[in-house]
This record gives C-alpha cells, sequence and structure tokens, in this order.
C-alpha cells in the first residue's frame, strides 16, 4: 500500500507539523477543515508545503518517524530545497 510523508505549515517558518497518511487527497481536507488533528486545528497547520511518496506504507512511518527526531533547521531546509516559498502544495496537485 503507497503512503505519503507530508509537512504542513502556518505559514513560511511558521509552526510545522509532520504527518503520514495512505491518502492525501483526504487528509489535507481533514486537516483543512480543522478535523485532521487537534494540534492542526490549534495552530492554524493547514498549508501543504512538502509531501514525499513511499510504495509501501511502513517505509513512509518509518520516515515520519525519522523526520519528526531532525532538528527544526534540518525541516526548514527539506522544505525550501523544493519549495522555497513556502507556497501551498495542494492547490497543484489537482486533488
Amino acid at each position: 500500500m503507497t503512503g505519503y510523508v507530508y509537512i504542513t505549515a502556518s505559514q513560511k517558518r511558521g509552526t510545522i507539523y509532520i504527518g503520514v497518511t495512505n491518502d492525501l487527497g483526504r487528509r489535507i481536507p481533514e486537516h483543512k477543515s480543522g478535523m485532521g488533528s487537534r494540534f492542526t486545528a490549534r495552530h492554524g497547520v493547514q498549508r501543504l508545503v512538502w509531501y514525499e511518496e513511499h510504495f509501501d506504507i511502513r517505509d513512509a512511518i518509518q520516515r515520519e518517524k525519522s523526520l519528526k527526531r531532525w532538528p527544526r533547521q534540518w525541516k526548514i531546509d527539506l522544505i525550501e530545497k523544493t519549495n522555497p516559498d513556502w507556497n501551498e502544495l495542494f492547490v497543484g496537485l489537482g486533488w
């Protein structure tokens, strides 16, 4: 089963959230509606700024755990490598 690791943010260099899902097209709207998680709802962390697809959900879960242990600056660098302006990626994905 395919899996996705993703990072949402409140704004550029704002609060970030790292998650994992098997359906990014379902999960991101859940965050946007405030139903994704209490943390993202409380902190307004709704903008998809980075994601990575894995062909096995177990690999995605392992990657999520690894990213959560990274220092904040490494996470920022990961986002800015492919999305330097922290643009909303969900709109451009066709979901």
